[in-house]
């Protein structure tokens, strides 16, 4: 029995490793595939385009990679963003408040929708998927109604500093998805309840009677998704220089890629953050990748889903060859 057990470990290991490498490799050959097919790809203006492009999606996958390590889903991604954008960008024109007091209105304002989804998750018990449609629905709806259905701007220009500075060389909005992912590397490998996300996403029930509060973890998960996903909001407000009440219109699904793709296992339980940064430039490669060749956005969509479906389907195949 004992052997059995072990065989079935070594086995998944032995895939995750795999994925580990693979990740790199895939991006590796998208690099030479599309410089070969565009040499402009290569030129130090189009990568600093790719970074500040991937540094919206690199943020926002902290949270949700949280999310996804236990199991769960957030689907109001796109709408923080753009809600925090519209309001951010309200509260500098339209109220004229300054520009720090501005974002940290905003970033509480984007935790606390990050703390109610995790209510309507952990307390309520309303299925993740469910909850988090309905709270995107909810503040796409008022994000259209604080602006109008029209294009926010004429805020100061020093806002402009968060998304289209550098520090030396090096874009402003890329220093803080690299602090991001630092954040998240350390809650994930030197805090408790970093390991308590993973506990949860293993096995729900078998963390409760270990001790650890599931639903209060679910609180700081959601919590933090919010809080990440409003910093995206953020940057991508200072980088358009414009607040549009469509800004983070299907940003959900490119973030959730990004971190499946990173291999953080849909059914919870095993990722690293890691392999998230690898998936999120994945993404930023194949989309600019996919624009200097002229493909179209319909086609664009189909690739990316077919993505999604690669991965997801890899981590299906993993899970069911593991547990045989």
């Amino acid at each position: 029995m004992n052997e059995k057990i072990n065989i079935k470990e070594n086995k998944s290991e032995i895939l995750n490793q795999f994925k580990a490498k693979a990740i790199w490799v895939v991006l590796l050959l998208l690099v030479i595939g599309f410089t070969i097919a565009n040499p402009r790809f290569l030129s130090s203006n189009n990568l600093f385009t790719i970074a500040r492009q991937v540094s919206m999606y690199g943020i926002a996958s902290i949270g949700m990679t949280f999310v996804i390590l236990i199991a769960g889903i957030d689907l109001s991604t796109g709408s923080i963003i753009t809600i925090i954008n519209v309001v951010c960008a309200y509260l500098m024109v339209n109220l004229g408040l300054n520009i720090p007091v501005a974002i940290i209105l905003s970033m509480l304002l984007a935790t606390v929708i990050g703390f109610l989804n995790g209510a309507l998750v952990s307390v309520i018990g309303i299925p993740a998927i469910i909850a988090t449609f309905a709270t995107q629905i909810i503040f796409k709806g008022a994000a259209y109604i604080i602006s109008g259905g029209v294009p926010i701007y004429g805020f100061d220009e020093r806002f402009k500093v968060i998304g289209q500075g550098y520090l030396g060389v090096v874009p402003v909005p890329v220093i803080i998805m690299i602090v991001c992912f630092a954040v998240g590397s350390f809650i994930l490998n030197k805090t408790y309840f970093g390991r308590y996300f993973y506990a949860v996403g293993g096995n729900e029930e078998a963390s409760e009677l270990s001790g650890i509060k599931v639903g209060r973890t679910k609180f700081l998960i959601y919590t933090l998704a919010g809080f990440f996903a409003g910093l995206a909001g953020i940057v991508m407000l200072s980088r358009t220089n414009s607040a549009q009440p469509t800004a983070g219109l299907g940003y959900e699904f490119d973030v959730i890629t990004c971190v499946v793709l990173g291999g953080v296992s849909i059914t919870g339980g095993f990722g690293k953050i890691s392999g998230v940064v690898a998936g999120v430039l994945i993404i930023g490669v194949l989309t600019n990748g996919m624009v200097l060749l002229n493909i179209s956005t319909y086609m664009q969509l189909i690739v990316k889903g077919l993505v999604l479906i690669i991965a997801v389907g890899f981590d299906c195949y993993q899970k069911k060859h593991s547990t045989t």
